[in-house]
Formats: C-alpha cells, structure tokens, sequence
C-alpha cells in the first residue's frame, strides 16, 4: 500500500456507477424489506448501497468521513428517507437499528480502536437485527499497514460470537485497488442476525 493514495472523495464518486455491492445485496434478501425501519450504512462512500437500502424501504442512517458524501444524498436526505452524518467511524453514537451494512469500511479503523467500534456495532443491533459486514483477512497485500485492521478466520468467528452467522465468504483474489495498482485481496464477506424476534419485520 505503498505511494499516495487517492482520496476518498475522487474514490467515492468514482464509484457512482458501479452496482450495488453483492454483500449488500445478500444482505437485503435475507432481511426483506424495511418497511420503515431504522438501518445503519457505516462508511457509505458513494452512497450505492444506501440507495439500495432505501430501495428496499429502510430509513437509513448514512456515516462517511467524505464531507462530500451528503451531496451526493441530497435527494434521499431532502426526502426524509436518510439522514446523513460525516464522521469518523469512532466518532458516531449508532443509536439502536435494526440492520447495520459496512462493506469495506470497518477494515479501514485502526486496530487499537476496532474493538471499541466493533462493540458500538454489535450494541446497536436490535433483537432479530441483521449485520453485513466485511473484514480483512491476514494474507491481504496491505497487512500489516498502520491504520487499519486484519482478523484471522479464527478472530472473525470471534467478532460474531452469540450472533447467528447465515453467510460467511471467505475470498482471495488478485485485482486491482483504486489507483489502479494490483494487490492480494484477502476478505471475509459475514452477514449475521443478532438472536430475538425482530419487531415490525414482515
């Protein structure tokens, strides 16, 4: 992960066009649709996937440390269906929801801070609540890199601990990340339910 990165800002609005994430869309056919409940998108970038939310009838809280990130939200914020907070992902009270989405964010807080985060994450989450995430995994190019956070097969199992797991990918690839420059990409993609009877779920 070497040389100057681009920022978040030119990634994010590169990324307008793309489809919806398949984390997301895994996540959203095992939690059905929203009908006006609350969903969390931490680290929501282009904003593609919280269209997706909205799409499916969520009322999204969308958190992104771009300050552009509310303009290009500007519609769904102006009608009422996202609220969009800038922020550091350490900084943000979640409040309680009942789906929380992260794709490729939360590897991206540091590992002296990823346990704090994490337990936000997991308290936020109401009973029957569902939960996609994706993680970093150790043989990833970038491990080791300061700032962010890698978890071993073994340490995601932990992380999920007392939630129902329904969906683990565990992925290895060589492609491309922004900037252009190949690299190892080494992800685990989770979508779990936190145990109880989910209220106003269809």
């Amino acid at each position: 992960m070497s040389g100057e990165r681009p920022t978040w800002q030119a990634y994010n609005e590169a990324q307008l066009t793309r489809p919806v994430r398949p984390l997301a869309k895994r996540l959203l056919e095992h939690a059905g649709p929203g009908n006006g409940r609350a969903a969390l998108d931490l680290g929501c970038g282009s904003g593609v996937e919280t269209r997706a939310l909205v799409a499916a009838g969520w009322r999204v809280t969308a958190v992104d440390s771009d300050p552009s990130m509310p303009d290009r939200l500007q519609d769904l914020v102006a009608g009422g269906d996202v609220t969009a907070v800038v922020g550091d992902l350490r900084d943000v009270a979640p409040g309680r929801v009942a789906l929380v989405h992260s794709s490729l964010s939360l590897p991206f807080v540091p590992s002296t801070d990823f346990a704090f985060v994490w337990e936000r994450v997991r308290r936020s989450l109401l009973a029957g609540g569902w939960l996609g995430v994706d993680l970093f995994g150790p043989r990833d190019d970038w491990h080791g890199t300061p700032g962010l956070s890698f978890h071993p097969r073994s340490g995601v199992d932990q992380l999920m601990a007392g939630l129902e797991v329904v969906d683990l990918v565990e992925e290895e690839r060589d492609a491309p990340s922004f900037g252009g420059v190949v690299k190892h990409w080494h992800t685990f993609h989770v979508i779990a339910r936190r145990p109880g009877e989910a209220e106003g779920a269809p």
